[in-house]
């Protein structure tokens, strides 16, 4: 977590693991019982996306594998996967675009800020970048209060999934 993050007390215990294959069910079911929750907030994914979930994720491993993106599961202490969190659009210079999402059932309790800050150590830990970029809409305060803890500077106005909202960065991991 950066040095001027003010993590949750007390922390949630979640784990990220890195996408996998035998992720497929549980994030299926995640994103179909969450559909609705997420759609008041961003763009809905649409009815596609579901019927083509099989060859979204086997194309999301792919970009995984080439290392232009880095796709991360949140599991609570049981092991239930209870939302989402991505570094997407690497590039050479060090920087990626954050994005997440936690489940309805988990929100509020510190989830969404635990895992950003471990995606943020992992992002300059494991995969050498140096800066992020976010987005949260101005109607999705949750969001944009797990930016401010984890040390995202608001840089101006943005859209997200066509709604009015602000641009954040995070420039020293």
């Amino acid at each position: 977590m950066p040095e001027n993050a003010t993590p949750p007390y007390p922390a949630p215990m979640v784990k990220l693991e890195r996408l996998r294959p035998d992720h497929a069910d549980a994030l299926l079911s995640f994103e179909r019982t969450n559909r609705a929750y997420f759609a008041r907030f961003i763009s809905d994914r649409g009815d596609t996306y579901f019927a083509e979930f099989a060859a979204r994720l086997k194309a999301l491993l792919a970009e995984q594998e080439a290392g232009v993106c880095h796709f991360h599961v949140i599991l609570d202490a049981e092991g239930e996967l209870i939302g989402r969190v991505n570094l997407v659009d690497v590039t050479e210079d060090g920087s990626a675009v954050l994005g997440y999402r936690v489940a309805e059932s988990a929100a509020g309790r510190g989830v969404a800020t635990a895992a950003v800050a471990a995606v943020c150590r992992l992002a300059a830990t494991t995969y050498g970048l140096t800066s992020l970029t976010a987005g949260a809409s101005l109607d999705n305060p949750a969001s944009r209060t797990v930016l401010e803890r984890s040390g995202f500077t608001a840089e101006g106005e943005t859209t997200v999934g066509g709604r009015p909202g602000l641009a954040y960065r995070l420039a020293h991991l």
